[in-house]
């Protein structure tokens, strides 16, 4: 597969610079290109001294943002590329690397902000060739994806992408099919492609699966209509783990308001090798995979305001690893806020680790209340407001988590968004890979700005 990926950035690569050709130069007489330039400053504070440890300031400001480059299509071929770029400035002595390097940083010498996660770096983040013809088409190379398990996530300075091929088949204009095999994987904070298993388990990769490496199959059906929407994708990752998701979306017309009702189920299992070797040896993981979470979420919008509830709920299983394994960047949870609750769990090797929303047992309640300003002659401004209450039974869990956030946006009707976000965390909590508790942080706060221009 990466002689494959290779090939496609060569030829990708040679098509750009190829014009002399009449037919060619029509093609990219009438390519596309388009991008991003996008200002970061993020802001993390850390109160920890009921533990008697030192609190914790880190920042930083990065520029970057992304290129891409796509031909038109020539016998139902094309090709693209996107380059990808983030750089710091004005760094302090403590960094959030969040917006940088930070799963660099792990992954090369296991800091999160040392020297390496400091470092901005540039990635040719997408370089693919595609065909389609009628309602189905193939994908091989680098790509920017978007499904519940893997994801872009794109709320931070550069997304994640995937190596692979991928087809699809549109049965109708409602229901598409969606197969793929994908053998690297770049997390947003890395300019490297690597392994996908290798990216999840890191040191441990042979010793949970038998091997340095291996691949995620995945298999998805997305079926929209006019007022209902579903969802199935499975995510089979060789001789590690399968992963099941089911959501289902139904919305409706009450007066001048639109009411929706969301549903979603999770379930993951070992397999293969890391199936019996974590059952062997409880001490890793807490045994064996076997995750299960539901989600329930209802929306009303009304004129420019939009409200929400949803609500969440990781089973828990204290002889299995009962926590989700989130290791792609994947949000899946309806609850899930901007801090997201598994920031880190997509970081190098990190997959068994999980993040207050997402450990075994937790639940989670979620408010939340966007408001345009239209109306009161503001055009373009928008605010949100959201409230999570995570609590569960479990040992070293003794206080409610509490997730507070709050965003000032301003969205012009062209292309330039500025957006203040303020997020406020009490009780903060994580869970190690065998499921024992970190201790809970007293208070984290976090402040974000974020200017975006696209083109």
């Amino acid at each position: 597969m990466k002689c494959i990926s290779l090939a496609t950035i060569i030829l990708s690569s040679a098509l750009l610079a190829t014009s002399e050709v009449n037919t060619l130069t029509e093609v990219f007489s009438e390519a596309k290109t388009s991008g991003n330039v996008k200002y970061y400053y993020i802001q993390t504070d850390k109160d920890k001294s009921y533990t008697n440890a030192a609190n914790t300031s880190a920042y930083a400001n990065s520029i970057g943002g992304q290129l891409h480059f796509d031909t038109a299509s020539f016998y139902g071929f094309r090709a693209g590329v996107t380059f990808m770029t983030t750089n710091p400035f004005l760094l302090g002595p403590n960094v959030d690397a969040s917006i940088i390097g930070r799963d660099n940083g792990v992954r090369v010498e296991g800091n999160p902000s040392g020297s390496v996660a400091r470092q901005g770096f540039s990635v040719l983040g997408e370089a693919y060739l595609a065909y389609d013809y009628k309602n189905m088409g193939i994908y091989v190379g680098r790509d920017v994806i978007h499904t519940p398990l893997i994801d872009a996530k794109t709320v931070r300075m550069l997304p994640s992408a995937v190596e692979g091929t991928s087809l699809y088949y549109k049965l109708d204009e409602s229901t598409k099919f969606d197969v793929a095999y994908y053998d690297a994987f770049k997390q947003r904070t890395s300019d490297v492609f690597i392994n996908i298993i290798k990216h999840a388990l890191g040191d441990q990769t042979k010793a949970i699966t038998g091997s340095e490496s291996g691949y995620v199959g995945m298999f998805g059906v997305n079926q929209k209509g006019e007022n209902y929407s579903f969802k199935l994708y499975d995510y089979y990752a060789s001789d590690f783990m399968n992963s099941l998701y089911l959501s289902a979306g139904y919305t409706m017309k009450l007066s001048k308001s639109k009411l929706s009702l969301d549903a979603e189920y999770i379930t993951q299992t070992s397999v293969g090798n890391a199936d019996t070797y974590l059952a062997e040896t409880p001490s890793v993981a807490g045994g064996a995979i076997s995750a299960n979470a539901i989600g329930l979420k209802a929306g009303l919008a009304v004129g420019s305001s939009k409200f929400a509830l949803a609500y969440s709920q990781v089973l828990k299983d204290d002889a299995k690893h009962d926590s989700l394994v989130l290791p792609w960047d994947g949000t899946p949870l309806f609850t899930n806020m901007i801090t997201s609750n598994d920031l880190f769990q997509s970081n190098y090797g990190n997959a068994l680790n999980a993040d207050s929303l997402y450990i075994g047992g937790a639940q989670g309640i979620k408010l939340a209340y966007k408001q345009g300003y239209e109306t009161f002659g503001l055009k373009g401004f928008s605010s949100t407001l959201a409230y999570l209450n995570t609590f569960f039974s479990r040992e070293g869990f003794d206080k409610t988590q509490e997730d507070y956030n709050a965003v000032l946006q301003y969205k012009t009707a062209e292309s330039f968004t500025l957006q203040l976000k303020g997020i406020w965390v009490k009780n903060d909590t994580s869970a190690k890979a065998d499921g024992t508790l970190n201790a809970q942080t007293k208070l984290l706060t976090q402040y974000r700005v974020i200017a975006n221009y696209t083109f």
